[in-house]
């Protein structure tokens, strides 16, 4: 299999002319972009980065981020993004822990850069006029070009950390024809075309902005930056620039048809919309299948060490499946882990029976291992197998049903209850904007099953219960209390963040 940089080679010699890549006014083709990689990749070589080390990039989507990342695809060097948002500590940890050569920030993460002691002693790359640099970006665009492709397909190419919900973040390194194969499922299950135009929204230290990255340049596709997300924008870039797929967090999604512009904006060229990082409620899938009528609406199940894992092409046609396994992927619904005993790839669950979602470790997207990480290791690869830490189920179908979290599964009075099930129907109501469910300690039933509500109407917490009653929702899911908020906690990423609920990490109505 071919490495990533010679992967980027193949769209100059195909199509040299193409547009590549738009970040505001700034606008290169694919020949154009090579000479700016080849001489980053050149810049950093002369810092003395070489194979397999390890940079770190703190930074907002931009030309600047894209070209680092073929830059180090290009020299064998390990690119390792990191949140811009990210504090100093959170810095400190992971520059240490992925043992990195040098950093490259911006001024959105110029303060956190800072006050991370651990970046002192590396080369500080700064970025757009970033206070703290030992050197800037634009002098590496000066340097002597690398002439040659360094890095083979087995390779380091990524090591993206994850969220770290639940303790440090964890490193997942990742190979050339790993992320090779990741991108050539994107183009596969997306259908993508030979010129796709894709809004480069995702952030580069999430898996979705990276393989939306690659995949563009598989079909000599033009990617469109936007450093952070805000809808007014998002719209604008749509009509302007001809966007023709978006791949988005159900919460941007969500933003997006609240904009007031919406009504107004042509979005005729956007023939595929794809979904990833949280479940989508049913009402969320109806309304933008109705707003955008796509050609393609794809639910892509996956995560950062397997990039897919499941894909259901037409989300709207089954509300909450994410389908069936991706083109490189092998998936079972196995036993939850019960009495500290481990349950095995081979103990699987019968057809709507609820289990913790394991894959194949062989498939061609599928990480080896965390980084420097044996007790993740240990937890999370058995037998050939990853256990994703979600849990779900195959309906009759063979469809699979995602219903979240192992650790946020509700145990009230005995029964296992899935939050997803019960948001799903509360996103219905109309007074409700969104909705989150989490399990909260209860004396007598151990935990108790609790809604948090963002309004858009008035309603109270009578009327949602008689809602639910009124719904197929079983009566010992029926939340038994309902707690109106300003805002649901999420991640950078939109995944609902659970445990600040249940640790009173918000603002009451």
């Amino acid at each position: 299999m071919l490495d990533l940089g010679t992967t980027f080679l193949q769209s100059v010699e195909r199509r040299p002319d193409a547009l590549a890549v738009v970040d505001g006014q700034t606008r290169f083709t694919y020949a154009q972009w090579l000479t700016r990689i080849r001489a980053v990749a050149g810049g950093l070589a002369q810092l003395g980065l070489k194979r397999n080390d390890h940079l770190v990039v703190a930074m907002q989507n931009r030309w600047e981020m894209a070209t680092l990342h073929w830059a180090c695809q290009f020299l064998g060097v390990i690119v390792t993004p990191l949140n811009w948002r990210a504090k100093g500590d959170e810095i400190d940890y992971c520059v240490l822990d992925a043992e990195a050569r040098a950093i490259v920030f911006e001024p959105a993460s110029a303060e956190a850069v800072a006050q991370s002691e651990a970046c002192a002693n590396l080369p500080r790359i700064a970025a757009l006029g970033a206070a703290g640099g030992t050197l800037s970006f634009d002098s590496l665009l000066s340097a002597t070009p690398l002439s040659d492709c360094l890095a083979r397909a087995e390779d380091w190419s990524l090591m993206l950390y994850t969220s770290g919900t639940t303790g440090k973040p964890k490193g997942v390194p990742r190979r050339h024809r790993a992320e090779r194969a990741a991108a050539l499922a994107q183009v596969a299950q997306y259908r993508y075309r030979i010129g796709e135009v894709s809004l480069g929204v995702m952030p580069m230290y999430h898996t979705m902005g990276v393989r939306s990255l690659l995949a563009s340049a598989l079909v000599d596709g033009a990617i469109v930056c936007l450093p952070r997300f805000d809808t007014a924008a998002t719209l604008r870039l749509i009509a302007a620039e001809r966007i023709t797929n978006l791949f988005l967090v159900p919460t941007l999604y969500h933003d997006l048809l609240a904009d007031p512009a919406f009504a107004q904006t042509d979005i005729r060229s956007v023939r595929t919309l794809g979904f990833a990082g949280a479940p989508m409620a049913d009402a969320l899938l109806q309304r933008l299948e109705a707003a955008f009528q796509p050609q393609l609406f794809v639910n892509h199940y996956g995560s950062s060490e397997v990039y897919t894992f499941s894909i259901d092409q037409d989300a709207p046609r089954k509300p909450g499946s994410a389908g069936r396994a991706g083109y490189s992927a092998r998936i079972r619904v196995v036993q939850l882990d019960v009495d500290g005993a481990k349950r095995g790839p081979t103990d699987c669950v019968a057809p709507g029976e609820e289990g913790q979602i394991i894959a194949d470790l062989a498939g061609d997207e599928a990480f080896e291992g965390y980084w420097k990480r044996p007790d993740a290791d240990a937890k999370a690869l058995r037998a050939g197998w990853y256990f994703t830490g979600d849990t779900g189920y195959m309906d009759a179908d063979g469809d699979l049903f995602v219903t979240g979290r192992v650790d946020d599964m509700i145990i009230s009075g005995g029964e296992n209850i899935s939050p997803v099930d019960i948001e799903s129907v509360l996103s219905f109501h109309p007074a409700v904007d969104e909705v989150a469910v989490a399990g909260l300690p209860d004396p007598r039933w151990g935990q108790k099953v609790v809604a948090f509500i963002k309004t858009k109407a008035q309603v109270d917490a009578a009327g949602l219960d008689d809602y639910c009653r009124q719904s197929a929702l079983p009566n010992y899911k029926r939340p038994r209390e309902y707690v109106f908020v300003k805002a649901v906690p999420k991640s950078p990423v939109g995944k609902i963040l659970r445990r600040k609920l249940i640790a009173g990490e918000f603002e009451r109505i």
